[in-house]
């Protein structure tokens, strides 16, 4: 006997040694990655219960000279037991009604056990008794019913109140009372099944987890808890068909998220059904064996029904947005863009962050969705997330907002907040009536993918990780080029929309395996297939259109602040749905951007901001009292006279050089004075700020009279001339003599020979006209009629004249596709241009400069 007791104890205590072995891995696999939770929490369940039944068996199979002896394992594996507890059934899953309150799971946390009362072994042991539910079981429960409906609602509460609001959907079947048995749910509003209703009930079940199957990729919906009060009459009149779906949804439902919780009605085994039996306030449950769990009381009512109208109104406020600090690293720039660059933009269904890949394998991005669905907010929450992570040796942006806004001007520094983010190099806005704007930008990033392409041949490399690992010394960050709504660049059938669209379609096809990153949005996608082929990665937006596939209806269910984050192309099963934070905040986004303003390192240049509704201002570098940068120098002999800007990415000015050659005049062109005498005044300051120079100022209609006194007042000796007196006989100079004439169509028939010539001769003496002419047919009179031709004016700047007006001085038939537009006008300089260029004519002498 003393034998069997000796072989006994050996293996109690072998099977206690296992049993720690087992609670000491699974303590250790909390720490590990979020992507094991839901193993780990199985793991969790299964130590638990087997040391529970092990020390059950240990202490009821040895005798009292061995149980001194156990005494202490049994204490030492009751520690290991409450740490194991501790792990699965955190928060309000397992705290004593006394000091119960909801606790939201962390991200990447999946539901655990949920306590039902307590373990009692002796003096020394008081554990939790713990059942399983979400993502583990259906419960059935037999015994007095009174009992059992203050268990079902306390499970109730502890598993609405350790998930978030709206997580679990509540169904309870309830013939008798009506659903008056868990009243205090009634502010959840849980979906009431009456007498009669049990088939279609299951019926919608079975339906759901068959839709669940057959949706690919990981569950999104609710949790459907339904719980059946079923009666007598309920399981007497229950037909076959209703109980072939009872059954099938004990065996498939655990694994769709769908979860039984049955008093009064017979569930078949199933290794899914967790069986509790209550006795009085005792209860017993197939996962502890033999062990008696001594029921808690029921939670308090008026606990239960606070909770209830919390959580409704938290439902019906809808799920807030996630908080952009939540995206921040912790520490700032630490990331290396060699191989890509990755950024979280929210949190997905469990609470884990979502990060999106920008890379050789997922070059480019779309982004879609209707007007209010909160693109502008997806894109600031990205960069953002970017900014954070790679400094400005790694990334490169340059951004461009054809969505008719200013949502970029917060990267630029302004007249309140002079910081800026240190990685924007190039930030448009207000430029949906500006596609030369965007035209610029391509132009320049369809340069910069030349020159890394030939830098890449010259390392023998293929892709940017290579030559910056071939040429560790060079200057190579990631670029990445937004365009929201960048369909207005493609619109119109016309050489800009052509040379855009093959711009666009050589960065997207090359421009990825070099660094050159695009993210482009829009709200309407149609008719951009060939580009969008190149554009694997897609974000769609609540109520998005043709940015997932066809048969993909992810962005038709999404609540706002929510997107669909694919990878494949739009196709179905590769969804994601993240929650978006608000980046609106202004005062939070101020302070960030701080922070990485005052940090950026020496020689971190300030982006370049173009506003395309914002007037510039002439330099006063082309004045006469500044100072001309010596990088601006006019070339060898010839002045260069300032016209406007042009729209660039470097905003250089437009410039006409005026050498001693045929056609060195200048004729500007339309009926809006104060442009005109804006392009004049910038052309005649920016001239005499170069050197020597003679001016005569002739105005020839009042409406100018004030814009030519304020140029001849900031003009060296310059003559002013009017109607009265004006002259154009003028004898040639050492210097150069600049003949600047407002409104010269209304000089009249006497003064026109003399104006010919000096149009057609002056420039030989260095003498050259800048004139404004209101109409092309006027400036046509003067030159000589009808027949004349127009070689004196070798160059012109039209404001308000449509372009088929200017075909007389266009080289190709029809003019040029000019749609005139405020504070915009078309230069063209025969012996430079092939096709004219708009720019933008500087504010020079209004009345605020």
């Amino acid at each position: 006997m003393g034998s069997h007791r000796n072989a006994l104890v050996a293996a109690v205590r072998q099977d206690l040694a296992e049993a720690r072995g087992t609670a000491r891995a699974v303590l250790a696999a909390a720490e590990s990655a979020r992507g094991e939770a839901q193993h780990r929490k199985r793991m969790v369940r299964e130590a638990y219960a087997t040391c529970l039944n092990q020390l059950a068996a240990a202490r009821e199979d040895t005798r009292d000279d061995i149980q001194r002896r156990y005494r202490s394992e049994a204490v030492r594996l009751a520690g290991h037991l409450r740490g194991l507890a501790t792990v699965t059934a955190t928060g309000a899953a397992g705290a004593p009604w006394r000091v119960w309150a909801p606790s939201e799971p962390e991200p990447g946390g999946r539901p655990g056990l949920l306590r039902i009362g307590t373990i009692a072994f002796d003096e020394t042991a008081a554990l939790p008794g713990l059942v399983p539910l979400l993502d583990a079981a259906h419960l059935h429960l037999s015994g007095p019913s009174a009992v059992l409906d203050q268990v079902i609602t306390g499970l109730l509460l502890r598993a609405l109140g350790s998930t978030r609001p709206g997580d679990v959907r509540l169904t309870v079947y309830d013939p008798e009372q009506l659903g008056g048995t868990l009243a205090p749910f009634a502010p959840l509003s849980p979906a009431l099944v009456g007498p009669g209703a049990l088939g279609s009930l299951l019926d919608d079940l079975v339906e759901h987890i068959c839709r669940i199957n057959e949706t690919p990729g990981p569950r999104t919906e609710p949790w459907r808890l339904v719980v059946l009060l079923a009666d007598r009459a309920t399981a007497a009149e229950m037909t076959p068909a209703q109980r072939a779906q009872l059954d099938r949804i004990v065996r498939t439902g655990v694994a769709c998220g769908v979860h039984l919780v049955v008093r009064g009605l017979e569930l078949e085994d199933h290794p899914s059904v967790e069986r509790i039996v209550v006795h009085d306030q005792a209860a017993f449950c197939d996962s502890l064996g033999r062990l008696e769990i001594k029921l808690d009381p029921p939670p308090p009512a008026d606990r239960v029904t606070a909770f209830c109208r919390s959580a409704a109104e938290r439902m019906r406020a809808g799920p807030a947005p996630a908080r952009l600090s939540d995206l921040e690293p912790p520490r700032f720039w630490a990331e290396s863009s060699l191989t890509g660059l990755t950024a979280p933009i929210g949190d997905g269904t469990d609470g884990t962050l979502i990060e999106v890949p920008l890379g050789d394998d997922l070059p480019h991005a779309l982004i879609g969705g209707p007007a209010g669905s909160g693109r502008t907010n997806l894109l600031h929450v990205w960069l953002g997330s970017l900014a954070t992570r790679y400094g400005p040796e790694e990334l490169a942006l340059y951004l461009l907002d054809f969505a008719a806004g200013m949502s970029f001007a917060r990267y630029a520094a302004g007249s309140r907040d002079p910081s800026w983010l240190p990685q924007v190099r190039l930030a448009g806005i207000n430029i949906d009536s500006d596609r030369e704007f965007g035209l610029a930008t391509l132009r320049h990033l369809g340069d910069e993918l030349r020159t890394r392409s030939q830098a890449a041949k010259r390392h023998g490399a293929d892709t940017l990780a290579g030559l910056r690992t071939a040429d560790p010394g060079g200057y190579w960050p990631r670029i990445v080029a937004v365009v929201d709504e960048f369909p207005a660049m493609l619109t119109g059938r016309d050489a800009s929309a052509e040379e855009a669209l093959h711009l666009l379609e050589d960065l997207a096809r090359r421009g990825g395996s070099h660094g050159i990153h695009l993210i482009l949005a829009a709200t309407d996608l149609a008719g951009y297939r060939p580009l969008l082929a190149h554009l694997p990665l897609r974000i769609a937006l609540p109520k998005a259109r043709r940015v997932l596939a066809d048969d993909n209806l992810g962005a038709a269910v999404i609540p706002r602040y929510h997107a669909v984050v694919n990878t494949d192309s739009g196709q179905s099963g590769a969804n994601r749905i993240v929650r978006l934070p608000d980046a609106g905040d202004r005062t939070v986004w101020r302070t960030l951007q701080r922070r990485l303003w005052r940090s950026r390192p020496v020689g971190c240049e300030e982006p370049r901001l173009f506003n395309g509704t914002a007037v510039p201002r002439l330099p006063a570098g082309y004045r006469p009292a500044g100072r001309m940068p010596s990088a601006d120098a006019p070339v060898g002999s010839s002045p260069g006279a300032v016209l406007g800007e042009r729209i660039d990415v470097a905003a250089q000015p437009a410039r006409l050089r005026l050498g001693r050659m045929p056609g060195r005049n200048l004729a500007v062109l339309g009926a809006r004075t104060d442009e005109a005498g804006d392009v004049l005044a910038a052309a005649a300051l920016s001239l005499a700020a170069q050197g020597p120079a003679q001016f005569s100022v002739i105005c020839l209609v009042p409406e100018a009279e004030r814009a030519a006194a304020r140029l001849v007042a900031e003009l060296p000796a310059a003559g002013w001339y009017d109607s009265a007196d004006v002259t154009f006989d003028l004898p040639g100079s050492d210097v150069p003599h600049y003949v600047i004439g407002y409104a010269l169509d209304a000089a009249g028939p006497v003064h026109r020979p003399a104006l010919r010539a000096l149009l057609d001769d002056g420039p030989e003496r260095r003498i050259h006209v800048l004139g404004w002419w209101r109409t092309v047919p006027r400036l046509r009179d003067d030159l000589g009629g009808m027949g004349a031709g127009f070689d004196a004016i070798g160059a012109w700047v039209a404001l308000d004249v449509p372009g088929a007006d200017l075909a007389p001085l266009y080289p190709q038939p029809g003019g040029p596709l000019w749609h005139p537009r405020p504070r915009r006008a078309l230069f063209f300089d025969r012996s430079v241009h092939r096709t004219p260029e708009v720019i933008i004519p500087y504010e020079v002498n209004s009345d605020h400069t």
